[in-house]
């Protein structure tokens, strides 16, 4: 009868068959598939004290000697075995000191059933502390953080795991059947055996808490804020015809960081009246408790805006919860006002504008027409650049086109001879006026880009780049080239309607910083407002001092509230 093969769990690469059949007195083994540790093995028989395997007899006295076996399961890394008085094998959990038969087929299924449900294991799991990276303590999860490392005690944890994917739904706009798709699974599983699968109207419950466990967690930090600026503007949905009001809130935290939160998303009910837009401006305020604490609001420059500013100005004053009296409430937005001057600007080349953007068109409809033209750009050497096909609503997307489209005049030109159906070349004349307009428009684009920034305060910024502005402007408008002049023009208009008067906000936010101090205004309002350049820094002379009073006077009865506590 020939012997029955030895089963274990783990089977390694190399296989050592030993099979055994009637040994007769002259003792013959056999080995197939001889391993290193074999080899070795026969290499030292009969070398004097070396012993095979574990035995301490000798040849003479054991003349079958065979290799004990590696216990290669990973159970046996929490078992250990041991051998009773009576003799028997047994293995101990070396968690519960529990005894467990050893089969002797080798099979280890007995051990790995008593590490799941070992209550000592367990325990010692859930303790046992790990090198765990974690995010620093951050106001919002959506904040990017250095990672650090420490020492903790980690358990898995599906509902926590369910937390950070609502978290993840959230911050990158993912639809809640991502919980279902199978490969999101697969790498969650692969992760954790313990994650749990669940359904995408689970995950729209977790969002949902999530949504209101972060809310709360912000009203509760805004309580301590002073003052907060706003921000308001109007989107409309194009599928749904539906307009809503975004309120955006910005504050400096008690770790003197800049923040910005969206505060509220409301449907707008028509017709947007300014009645309309202020009644949704306080519902807002009333929802997070703000109504006192209103320092600046920022709208765009339409024309029913203005009489939103008058009746909150009128509503404030009333209450005297306006500070500064409200001489800073109104903020025109900076960005807006660069965006009409530069319009006002490049409608004195709309047609040449169109001519660029219909080339960018034409060229973009066909992958034969752009690979041609791609042709055309690498034979004269021109640097490769993608054409911009720019946004109506953003003047510097216009800009940008306008830019790489005259870095590649010579292709348009080269273009328009071998493609005879090409018809929208600027001339020459026409390529020296958009080069003429994007020297201009460089600065601006420049400014929107240092004030458009919403990481970093902005408000020490504005005075200098209005008056790096208003010396191109001024230069360009004695240009003796007759087109400077003109598109110029209108620009400096609109730039007059709009700074023409003494800005406090700027002033104070320039003047704060301590790089500048009071010297900027001495040195800008010259160049801005000339024959009125004294009254005004006078004026802002007299009204800082006159803010500085309004702080002590807010924070002296602010302590005297706080004593009274």
């Amino acid at each position: 009868m020939s012997p029955e093969p030895i089963v274990e769990d783990n089977i390694s690469e190399e296989i050592i068959l030993e099979t055994v059949d009637e040994v007769p007195s002259d003792s013959v083994e056999v080995n197939v598939g001889l391993t290193e540790n074999d080899a070795m093995v026969e290499e030292n028989k009969g070398v004097e004290g070396y012993n095979v395997g574990t035995s301490n007899q000798n040849e003479d006295e054991n003349p079958i000697t065979t290799k004990k076996r590696l216990k290669r399961s990973s159970v046996w890394d929490e078992f250990k075995e041991v051998i009773l008085p009576n003799g028997q094998k047994k293995g101990e959990c070396i968690h519960c000191k529990k005894n467990l038969s050893i089969g002797t087929t080798g099979s280890t299924t007995q051990f790995r059933r008593h590490l799941d449900r070992c209550a000592a294991r367990i325990r010692f799991i859930r303790n046992q502390k790990v090198l765990h990276f974690q995010p620093k303590e951050t106001d919002s999860i959506a904040e990017n953080s250095q990672e650090s490392a420490s020492l903790t005690t980690f358990s898995y944890d599906n509902s926590k795991v369910r937390e950070s994917i609502a978290h993840y739904i959230l911050i990158n706009e993912k639809p809640f059947s991502i919980v279902e798709e199978f490969g999101f699974n697969l790498v969650l599983k692969s992760m954790s055996p313990y994650f749990l699968k669940y359904s995408r109207t689970t995950a729209r419950s977790d969002v949902l808490l999530v949504y209101e466990k972060e809310k709360k967690k912000l009203h509760n930090a805004l309580k301590s804020i002073y003052r907060i600026s706003f921000t308001t503007d109007i989107w409309k949905s194009k599928n749904q015809r539906i307009s809503y009001m975004v309120v955006t809130g910005h504050y400096v935290d008690s770790n003197w960081k800049l923040q910005k939160r969206v505060l509220s998303f409301l449907h707008l009910s028509p017709p947007h009246t300014a009645i309309e837009i202020v009644d949704t401006f306080y519902k807002s305020l009333n929802e997070w408790g703000l109504e006192n604490k209103v320092f600046t609001l920022s709208v765009d420059n339409a024309s029913n805006n203005d009489r939103v500013i008058k009746l909150l100005k009128d509503n404030f004053r009333v209450r005297k919860k306006l500070f500064f009296g409200g001489r800073i409430f109104h903020v025109r937005c900076c960005a807006h006002i660069l965006n009409l001057m530069v319009k006002d600007g490049i409608k004195s080349i709309e047609y040449v504008v169109e001519k660029i953007r219909d080339s960018v068109s034409y060229l973009n409809a066909s992958e034969g027409r752009l690979l041609r033209f791609t042709d055309v750009v690498h034979q004269l050497h021109l640097p490769t650049k993608k054409l911009i096909m720019d946004c109506p609503t953003r003047w510097n997307s216009t800009y940008n086109m306008l830019n790489v489209a005259l870095k590649l005049r010579e292709a348009f030109t080269s273009y328009s001879e071998r493609d005879l159906t090409y018809h929208n070349c600027p001339t020459e004349e026409e390529w020296s006026n958009i080069e003429k307009v994007c020297d201009v428009l460089g600065f601006f684009n420049e400014a929107t880009n240092i004030i458009s920034g919403t990481e970093y305060p902005t408000s020490n910024l504005f005075l200098s780049q209005i008056c790096i502005i208003k010396k191109v402007l001024d230069d360009s408008s004695v240009s003796s080239d007759e087109f400077v002049q003109n598109m110029t023009k209108k620009m400096k208009d609109k730039f007059d309607k709009y700074w023409g008067e003494c800005n406090l906000l700027m002033a104070f936010g320039a003047i704060m910083d301590p790089r500048m101090k009071f010297l900027v205004i001495e040195y800008a309002y010259p160049r801005i407002y000339g024959e009125q350049s004294g009254q005004n820094i006078s004026y802002v002379r007299a009204l800082l001092y006159e803010l500085f009073e309004e702080y002590v006077t807010c924070f002296e009865e602010e302590a005297k509230e706080a004593s009274n506590t």
